[in-house]
């Protein structure tokens, strides 16, 4: 491996330091090397802060605990148990991901990259981290706390960073012997950084401003399924009744939901229900 650079090795001490004197030693998906519930987690904080996580993290692993049982439950009992999350989207496919790796795996989740990637709503960034805070191997995960760091560091005065330099400069720095810790080092690094920083990821090439959730589409679709969850079985009319949003809004959202599978028509009546 090629010796550090001066602002490598500044940023590598300025995380252990970091790290040992303020990191978040505490966080529950850090007490586990269980594939399964590092998938659960993960999938859990895309787009959605820690602390509203964890809370929904171990309730969620008290009532699917394995990946046999959550594989065996169904959609709705998981979409009850991610109310609170939203992108409801991600509960099917962790489901589906269960489902795959019980069926084609013998309930065994993946140790390579490419197998991990062919589960249902793994990517790139989620494969990666599976691989280091699971197996412990020096993966590449890159995720926002982690880019900037990065960018704090390494790139403090570029215009525009490309996801590539970000890569590489991330693979110059990797600690070899303990990926696992460092990289839950350097995720609590960023994280603190990003409250000096908090615009600094739009130097980066691609970036795209997430959109407010506020009488957005998402909150509807939100809205809908906690209807259902509520009521089992509610009809298009109560929607429209009981939802503060424009009538045909809710039409939209409710048709491209059950285009999705996340709803489903009861049968032998003009209802709607979760997928059972």
């Amino acid at each position: 491996m090629i010796k550090p650079t001066t602002k490598e090795q500044q940023l590598i001490t300025a995380v252990w330091h970091h790290y040992h004197t303020a990191g978040r030693h505490t966080l529950p998906w850090r007490k586990t090397t269980d594939p399964y519930r590092i998938v659960v987690s993960e999938i859990m904080l895309q787009q959605t802060q820690v602390s509203r996580v964890i809370p929904k993290y171990q309730a969620f692993l008290r009532r699917f605990p394995s990946t046999k049982q959550l594989a065996e439950a169904p959609l709705a009992d998981v979409l009850g148990q991610w109310q609170g999350l939203g992108y409801n989207r991600r509960a099917k496919l962790l489901l589906q991901a269960a489902q795959t790796v019980r069926q084609q795996y013998q309930g065994r989740w993946p140790r390579s990259e490419v197998s991990l990637r062919s589960l249902p709503g793994i990517g790139i960034y989620t494969a990666r981290a599976v691989l280091a805070f699971a197996y412990n191997q020096p993966a590449l995960p890159l995720e926002t706390n982690i880019k900037t760091a990065l960018l704090v560091h390494l790139f403090p005065t570029d215009i525009e960073v490309s996801e590539a330099q970000l890569y590489k400069a991330l693979e110059q720095i990797i600690d070899k012997d303990k990926p696992r810790e460092w990289y839950w080092a350097l995720m609590d690094y960023g994280a603190t950084l990003k409250q000096t920083y908090p615009y600094i990821h739009r130097r980066v090439r691609g970036y795209r401003i997430q959109s407010q959730f506020r009488d957005s589409n998402r909150e509807i679709r939100g809205a809908i399924l906690r209807e259902l969850h509520n009521q089992t079985k509610v009809t298009e009319q109560q929607l429209l009744h009981c939802l503060e949003f424009a009538p045909e809004r809710i039409m939209v959202q409710l048709q491209a939901l059950a285009k999705e599978g996340l709803v489903e028509p009861a049968p032998q009546t003009k209802s709607w229900q979760l997928p059972r």
